[in-house]
Parts: C-alpha cells; structure tokens; sequence
C-alpha cells in the first residue's frame, strides 16, 4: 500500500520529516518497507529561474535568432541567444541557468553549458513549455505574468510540490489502515495532534428526476448499499491536482468519474464505483447472486463464468454490471459520452468478495480492502465526499435522494476487559489515566469502569479487536514497544539437567543431509480436496473445514502431506521431468472429540519424502536403475538415526490404504514412521502412471523425545562375522528373526543383516531362504571360538524351536 506524505498532511498537521514519520508508522504496526521521493516535475526544475529580458536585437549571423541579455538575479546579467519567436525585451521568462539539467516532455535530458552560437556568447537557455517537461507546447518561449524577482526560483513561481510515498506493508489485521485517514488515524491515537475529515459539500437535490430503487437480494453478502446519482456532468480529463494525487501512488488517471472514486477509495478506504446511468435497465439496482456458470463480460473485456457465491450488482433484468465490490463490467462502464451516473458506496462480506476475487484471479484496490473489512459506518460519509468532488471538477447536480439500504445496522463490539490481563501481556502496568487516553484516541469507548475491569465499545471498521488481548495490542502499539522495560535480571524456576534440543538447527542439519543425497525440498498447500481425506479412508468427521472456502478444491484442511506431494510430481512429471526425490516439512491437520463431548483442532508436524523414476540421471557411466523401496526406506533410517531413534523397529505393513507393501518403523509401541510403494489408485487420480515411492515420519512426536546425543567409547576389541542360511515359512518376517534374535543373545549380537533372499521349487511349497549376517563384538576381551560357537548354537536352536527353520549347512 502507498501513502502520500503531502496527501497524508491533509488530514493531520504533522512536521516530522518523511523518515521520522515513517518510524512512527512502523512503531504502530504500519511497517513503512520504503520511503521514495516523487517529483512534480522531473529534476523538481533545480536551476531553473525568473528571468528579466533587459535587451533583445537580431543575432548577426542568423535571421532566426536573437541575441538577450538577461537579469537572472543576483547581480548577475547574462548573454543568452535565443531563437524563439515571441521573445522580446521588457519579458519575464524562465531560464535555465548553466549547470541546470533539463528534463524536456520528448527527448533524452540535457545540461545547459556556456556556448558559443554563431559567434555569439550564450550562458543560458530561455525555456519553452515542453522544454522544461511541463506540457508540450513549443510554439514559443514562456512569458511570465509575475512580481516575482529575477532570480527567485521556478519551483517557487508554480508552486511545485515535491512529495514522499511510504510503501507500507499492510498486515490483514491492520484493514482500517488501508487509506490516507486510516493512517493519519494512528498518528493521531500516536501523537495527540487534532485529525480532521475531508470536507464534503452539501449539495442540494436537482428535480430527484433520476429516482433509483435498489433491491438487495442477498443482505448476507451486502449489509448496507448506499447509492445516488448525477446528471448533466462532462466526463473529460481531471484537474492537475487530482491527476498529480493519483500518480504520486502509482496510479494511472482515467477520467475525472473514475479518477474521483479511486481518490476517495485511497482517501478514506470505501470502495466506490460509478455506472452509467442510461444503462441501468428500469432505473434499478439489484444486489444478488447468479446462477453457476453465468457468463459475465469484465471492464478488461474477458468473459467470466461466475460462481454461485459471485455477488453480483445487477438491473432491473437481473443482467449483471458488476461483481460487487471486484470488478466492473464492460458494457455499465463510464464513457466519453456519460453524461449521467449512479454512485455505488457500499459494504460487503469479506468473505464473499475474497472468494470472488481469488476465483476470477482479480485483484483490485477495491478487493483489497473489501476483504480485509472497510467500516459500515463510511458509505454514506465517502458517497457525499465523491459526488462533491465530481461535480466540483465534472459539473452536473444530484438529481435523486440518497438511498440507503441497511436492514440490520452493525453494532458496535461490547465485551468487558480485566486490568490485570493487560498488565499481564504487556508485562507493566500502564497508568490507567493514560489506558482511557489511548483508548479514546483510537476510538475505542469505555462505556464503564471499576478498579479491576473496564467494558469496552469498539467501533467496526477495527476489524481485528475482540478480546482482552487485542486491547492490550492496541494499547501496546500506541505505547510503544520499546518503552515496555526488561528486568535487570532474568531467573527461571526450574533448571534443565541439559540444554533443549534446538529443533530448528536439527530440522537444518536433516535438510542438509537430504539435499545432500539429492532430494530437493518442497512446500505445499495445506487446504486441499476433502475428496483426498476419503480416498485414504480417514475419517471425514475429522475433516478440518474451511469457514470462507474460496472452492471446493481447497475446502479443507490436510489429513494428510501425500496428495499434495503427488500434485507436485504430477506438475513436473507432466513437464517431461520423471525422475525426482522430494522431502517437505509440513503439518497436518484434524478435528477430533473430546471425552466431554467437545472437539479439540490437532496440529502435528511430519517429514515426508517421495521418490519415483530413475536413481540416477541417464549415463555411459552408470546403467539405468529404477528407484526401488530398499532406496528410500533406507533414507528413512538415516533419517531416525539422526534423530536418534535407533531403537525404532522395522515392522511390515499388512493391508494398507495408503501401500501397496512397506514397512512401519516402531517405537515405544508408536508408529514413528513408514514407508512403501503408493497404491496405484493414488497416484492415478492424479494423473501419474508410474511407481511412487512414499515415507511419513512423525516429527511432532520425535521432536519432542529428542535428547542430547550419547557416546561410548570404541571396543578394542575385533568384531566377528558369521553367516547362517535359514530355510522358513514364507509368512516369518526378517523382523520376527531379529527380534528373537536380540532377545536370545543381549551382550554379544550387535548386528544382524540380510544379505540374500532364494525361493525356488528346490525348497518346497511355502518356504523361502534367508542369508543372514550377524556381528558378534566383546566390549571387554577379544572372542574366542569356543564363545563363538556356543553363541552361534544358541541362536540356532532359538530359530529352530520358535520359528521351524531348518539351518542350511
């Protein structure tokens, strides 16, 4: 948002310089990102004076020109050739003195330096209109009708006025902010100086021969809709004032109509906007919603198929002219020709006009500030101050009455404060004097009070103040942060035995490790399909839904990160790149009941990564291998490893939703991660045909049993290795082996892996054979055989009697 500090003045009497004004701004929540000057005129005409022609006479050496002197001021008289026509001796001029650089309406800029012209001496250059960039006339020099002396500056003679524009980065919180009286609203809640409101004339009716009706069909979405019109005005080009207020925030003037609303629209934060009066069938104005798919042709000359939520201004046919408060329509526009207008000021839902916007992709000045919230209470105040300026600048007179329509009035917001809280989240207590003078600063009325509470009325257009903690930001704000003290010395009740695991320098060193290994991170939406929760069969009650969904297409909140990640593949997929690793960070979301009968919203924090095509990018150097899920389960167990949860035990996944096949990672009987191959049906819905691989890791509750690492020192002792070959049933799991075999032998076994997996008709009906690995260490003496053996028969014989297997030899 740009706020002009010339237009900002007009409001508030304010002398600060711009950069003390903008840390005032920041100060109270308006964070001021850049401050810029703007000029009137470029170059602000810096070396550009009065001049007095003393003499003029034909230049000697060429009819054309003229040979002046001129009083440029100061004592000083200078010889300046000049080929204008119309100069003469006895003139005030402008004139570029030696050193200026001018900035001319076409061409490229020059400086003025001394010359010789034909022969002549010439310390100067007296100026034409379009010379100097200020219009485009050439047809001679200008002659001034001034007392001022010679010397005195142009800026001075017309009164250009330099200006600064703050870019303001607005937050949602902060909608009664979004205009120049918003913002002077808080310099005065700041500062204490008187604040005034803009003048409106108050124009008498005409003949009321242009009588509107305005029937709001949907008050939802419309509140209150004011309206009036004008007749006999002149749409043409605006008076310099308003065209220069305009471009000074980066706006392009159109006509004087449409130039008026979009002055009171960044004046005082009410949208407006102005029909052609002739088009408005039956001289009526209906407030509605169409059917889905309508056909509506936009002020941009694109066709829009609009939703069922779409408000739409419409006439006395119902045919649309506006989506209200977004965009205008093409055909109810104003013209060259206008010469009669309805004036629209109206208040609407924000959450209808922010899902109008986000659909139709508009985003206007007006939708801006509409979906953060404007007050209710300003659409007849901004309607008067826009048809006073349009017929001070366009002529015409109000040929009705205003019309209001406003069924249910907004009232005001009435709850009651405790002091204590505000001490509290302020961390001071504040004089209460000085609370009530803030308060009603901000225009926030303290309707009653006793020592320990206060009850509050606070108007609407403050949009995000409901609560005691919302006063005490208000209060806070206007204070000033940095006048609330820090103790001199900080203690603490409880002393932890070792510092916090710091999970973000955790959550950086996993992204390091990943990007390492050639995943790329990514970060998703967390509003989705619901049709995503039902296809993994979570349950919908647990659906987390949006109030103001802006489409059915993002009407809830995630259940799950993999739909959103298989969107992401899709996109690249479809874009011809196939082989891809993704890791993201993310959260999900669930509404879930309480034993009191209530819900309570879960919020958890996973890891997910996905990995499909290719290992390795095609090469001469190494053969083409399809990503496998030994691949990525594997980095799932770097992963725990460095989370330290190596006692998280592998388990395989038996009829899952979500996997073809996997494998579940289990710790404290809590499923902490899993990882497998996509059901096909998943990746299909959204147009992937090949393998996904897929892994969840439950960061939420890793992160919270993280501890600080452990160390043992290295044995200096020798491991020893030996293999077994056994032959078992086809339903016993590596990790039933495993299990039994840690059970079976605690000191010595410090690994046992998978090195080779045989099925065949040589071993019969229902079995299968596993090479087994297994490392046997003493932390104290080095292994004998004897110690070895017996290890090795123990295990043996566990397998033999709990698991049937018959031991190859």
């Amino acid at each position: 948002m740009k706020i002009s500090y010339q237009w900002l003045k007009q409001f508030i009497n304010i002398n600060e310089s711009p950069e003390t004004v903008g840390k005032m701004l920041t100060g109270v929540g308006l964070e001021v990102e850049a401050i810029y000057p703007v000029e009137t005129v470029k170059g602000g005409l810096a070396g550009v004076v009065i001049g007095h022609v003393l003499t003029c006479q034909k230049h000697p050496n060429a009819d054309k020109l003229s040979l002046t002197t001129v009083d440029i001021g100061g004592g000083v008289v200078a010889p300046i050739v000049c080929g204008a026509p119309n100069v003469a001796a006895g003139q005030k001029v402008l004139v570029a003195t030696v050193g200026a650089t001018l900035y001319p309406t076409q061409g490229e800029p020059f400086t003025i330096k001394k010359a010789k012209i034909r022969g002549e001496a010439s310390e100067g250059m007296i100026c034409a209109e379009d010379e100097l960039g200020l219009g485009t006339s050439h047809d001679g020099i200008m002659v001034l009708d001034t007392d001022l002396p010679p010397g005195t500056p142009a800026a001075q003679l017309l009164q250009l006025e330099n200006d600064y524009v703050f870019e303001i980065g607005l937050t949602p919180n902060h909608a009664d902010a979004a205009s120049h009286y918003g913002v002077a609203r808080d310099l005065h809640a700041l500062t204490g100086l008187q604040i005034c409101f803009p003048e409106s004339f108050e124009h008498k009716v005409g003949s009321r021969r242009e009588k509107i009706e305005v029937i709001v069909e949907n008050t939802e979405a419309c509140p209150r809709y004011s309206g009036l019109t004008i007749s006999g005005l002149q749409v043409k080009e605006s008076p310099e004032w308003l065209k220069k207020r305009l471009q000074a925030i980066g706006l392009t003037p159109i006509n004087n109509v449409v130039d008026a609303t979009n002055y009171v629209l960044h004046e005082l934060g009410q949208p407006l906007h102005a029909f052609d009066l002739d088009k408005i069938a039956g001289r009526t104005i209906r407030v509605k919603t169409l059917p889905e798919g309508t056909v509506f042709r936009t002020l941009d000359d694109v066709e829009r198929k609009l939703t069922a939520r779409d408000l739409m201004i419409c006439d006395g046919n119902s045919q649309p002219m506006c989506i209200g408060g977004v965009f205008g329509g093409k055909e109810s526009g104003i013209s060259d020709s206008t010469t009669a207008i309805f004036l629209e000021s109206a208040y609407f839902h924000p959450g209808y006009i922010r899902s109008s916007a986000m659909h139709h992709r508009l985003k206007t000045d007006a939708a801006y500030r509409f979906e953060r919230g404007t007050d209710p209470n300003m659409t007849v105040k901004a309607l008067k101050r826009a048809a006073s300026i349009i017929i001070d600048i366009a002529g015409g007179e109000i040929s009705s009455d205003i019309i209001d329509v406003y069924p249910q009035p907004i009232p005001h917001r009435q709850f009651t404060v405790k002091y204590k809280n505000i001490d509290r989240l302020i961390g001071k207590q504040l004089d209460r004097a000085l609370i009530r003078q803030i308060l009603q600063r901000l225009e926030i009325q303290i309707l009653a009070e006793d020592e320990t509470t206060f009850t509050v009325s606070v108007p609407p257009y403050r949009v995000d103040v409901f609560k005691d903690a919302d006063i005490a930001e208000e209060i806070l704000r206007i204070y000033g942060f940095d006048n609330v003290e820090l103790k001199s010395s900080l203690n603490a009740d409880y002393l932890a035995e070792y510092a916090a695991p710091d999970l973000f320098k955790i959550r950086m060193e996993l992204t390091k490790m990943l990007a390492a290994i050639g995943y790329h991170e990514i970060i998703t939406n967390s509003l989705t399909k619901p049709a995503y929760a039902e296809a993994l069969a979570m349950p919908v009650e647990h659906n987390v839904e949006i109030a103001n969904r802006l489409s059915s297409e993002l009407g809830v909140m995630r259940q799950s990160l993999l739909f959103s990640g298989l969107e992401v593949l899709a996109h690249n997929i479809s874009h011809r790149q196939k082989d891809f690793r993704f890791f993201e960070f993310g959260k999900t979301y669930q509404k879930q009941p309480k034993a009191d009968g209530t819900t309570f919203y879960a919020e958890n924090d996973r890891l997910v990564l996905f990995a499909t095509g290719n290992q390795h990018s095609e090469s001469w150097q190494v053969a083409e291998k399809k990503t496998d899920f030994f691949q990525l389960a594997g980095t799932v167990q770097k992963v725990l490893q460095k989370l330290g949860a190596t006692q998280a035990a592998p388990q395989e996944i038996d009829g899952s939703n979500l996997f073809a096949y996997g494998l579940a990672f289990v710790m404290n009987k809590r499923e902490v991660a899993r990882v497998g191959l996509v059901q096909m049906q998943h990746a299909k819905s959204v147009d992937i045909k090949q393998e996904v691989f897929y892994a969840e890791i439950d960061w939420t509750y890793l992160a919270g049993k993280l501890k600080q690492p452990t160390y043992s020192e290295l044995s200096k002792f020798p491991e020893v290795r030996r293999d077994l070959s056994l032959v078992l049933d086809n339903q016993v799991s590596f990790d039933q082996i495993r299990r039994l075999a840690y059970q079976t032998e605690r000191q010595l076994l410090k690994t046992i892996n998978v090195f080779d997996v045989f099925t065949g008709e040589s071993l019969g009906s229902g079995k299968k054979a596993y090479a087994l690995s297994f490392i046997l260490q003493d932390q104290h003496q080095t292994l004998t055989d004897q110690v070895i053996d017996k290890t090795m028969e123990k295990l043996m014989g566990a397998f033999e009697r709990q698991l049937g297997a018959v031991i190859r030899k």
